[in-house]
C-alpha cells in the first residue's frame, strides 16, 4: 500500500466509532498517523458500550464547522453512523465496503465521511477502502448539481 501523504485533497481527517469499531479505529487511526496524515480522534478511547450517533454526532459536527476535511466513521456496519450523520446538514456519509462503492462515493456524491462497518471488513481492506477516500476527487459536473440537492 503506498503511503498517504497530506494531499490536495484532504488536509485533516477526524475519527470516531462506537464499541464495535473501536479496534478498527484504532488501527486506521494508527496507519494514518504513521504515515503523516493529521488525524483527530473523537472517540471513544476504549471498548466499553457507547451509543453509536453520540459519536457520528461529534464527528459531524467537527465537519460542519471545517475543523476537520474529512470524517471516517466505525461501527459494526457502518449504517447506524451513516445514517446518524447523515442527519447533520452539509454532510455526506456514505457506507463503502468495496472499492468501487468507495471511489464512486467520492467521485458521485462528493461523499465527506466514509462509514465502515467493523463486523464485515479486514483490517487490510479497511485501509485500502480509507486510501481510496482520501485520493478520489468529485468529478463535479452533472454530479454537482445532483449533489446539490441532498
Amino acid at each position: 500500500m503506498s503511503n498517504i501523504k497530506l494531499n490536495k485533497i484532504f488536509k485533516t481527517a477526524c475519527i470516531a466509532s462506537d464499541h464495535a469499531g473501536f479496534k478498527l479505529k484504532e488501527y486506521i487511526k494508527d496507519y494514518l498517523i504513521d504515515n503523516n496524515f493529521s488525524v483527530f480522534d473523537v472517540g471513544p478511547y476504549n471498548d466499553r458500550s457507547v451509543d453509536y450517533p453520540d459519536y457520528a454526532k461529534k464527528l459531524g459536527n467537527r465537519i460542519k464547522l471545517k475543523k476537520s476535511n474529512v470524517g471516517i466513521l466505525v461501527c459494526g456496519s457502518g449504517t447506524g453512523m451513516a445514517i446518524s450523520a447523515n442527519k447533520i446538514k452539509t454532510i455526506r456519509a456514505a457506507v463503502c465496503y468495496n472499492l468501487k462503492s468507495t471511489r464512486l462515493s467520492r467521485q458521485h456524491n462528493n461523499a465527506n465521511i466514509i462509514a465502515l462497518g467493523a463486523r464485515f471488513i479486514n483490517k487490510k481492506l479497511s485501509l485500502k477502502l480509507v486510501e481510496i477516500f482520501l485520493k478520489t476527487k468529485f468529478e463535479g459536473g452533472r454530479h454537482l448539481r445532483r449533489v446539490k440537492k441532498i
